[in-house]
């Protein structure tokens, strides 16, 4: 989860979520050289007593900022064109959930389990055990188990939603009469939090989403408990 005064992103707990953040180190290096370089150039013209009104005419200048700006543009657009092929990349996923947005709250189904479904309300704070976070809670968490790929399945039974966990670098929208998938891989055993991130109405800041990551075997012991209460 976000930690108070934070200036950068969570803490990748996916691969997609490791590439993401390596592209945006990486995009704000070459930001930081670009405005570096142009504002260089704009102290160099307003300190420079020199002038010489052939400039506007060089060809060679021409020439360099046509190709200097599409070569930077190639070395942003390659890594990012395969993170993306990544993120849309489904192989042989190992579990398959189905997560239906709600006015407001979710419900997941896990389709692999016969009658394996459950709503998850956020937990009003009175309820709060100690621990526990205001607004990011869940009465039910989404359980997955660790290192092995997972299919969300992504829709909506009422208005758009978006169901989104920033430390695994998932978000996809939740539309109405509309089946999303998205995949992610976690990485290490943890709970990791998210939100609603589509303006859904009057309760869209209490709609939470906690994702738990456990080891197989206790994700094997979690559903037949799941089963059995049902």
């Amino acid at each position: 989860m976000a930690s108070p005064a934070q200036m950068g992103f969570q803490n990748a707990a996916s691969p997609v979520m490791e590439e993401l953040l390596f592209f945006h180190d990486h995009a704000l290096m070459v930001v930081a050289l670009i405005s570096t370089f142009v504002l260089y150039i704009i102290v160099v013209m307003v300190t420079s007593k020199f002038t010489d009104k052939l400039i506007l005419d060089s060809q060679a200048i021409e020439i360099i900022w046509t190709f200097l700006p599409a070569t930077v543009l190639t070395l942003l657009a390659l890594p990012s064109l395969q993170i993306l092929y990544i993120m849309d990349e489904i192989n042989a996923p190992h579990l398959t959930i189905k997560a239906m947005g709600h006015q407001w709250y979710w419900s997941y189904e896990y389709t692999d389990y016969e009658n394996l479904a459950f709503d998850s309300y956020m937990t009003p704070t009175q309820d709060l055990a100690p621990g526990q976070f205001r607004l990011l809670e869940a009465d039910h968490r989404m359980v997955v188990p660790v290192e092995s790929p997972v299919r969300t399945l992504v829709s909506a039974e009422d208005v758009l939603h978006s169901w989104a966990v920033p430390s695994l670098g998932v978000k996809m929208d939740a539309v109405p009469g509309r089946l999303n998938q998205v995949t992610f891989i976690a990485t290490r055993a943890g709970v990791f939090y998210g939100q609603c991130s589509e303006i859904c109405g009057a309760n869209h800041s209490f709609m939470p989403i906690v994702v738990e990551a456990v080891p197989l075997e206790h994700f094997e012991n979690w559903s037949s408990l799941m089963l059995e209460d049902i």
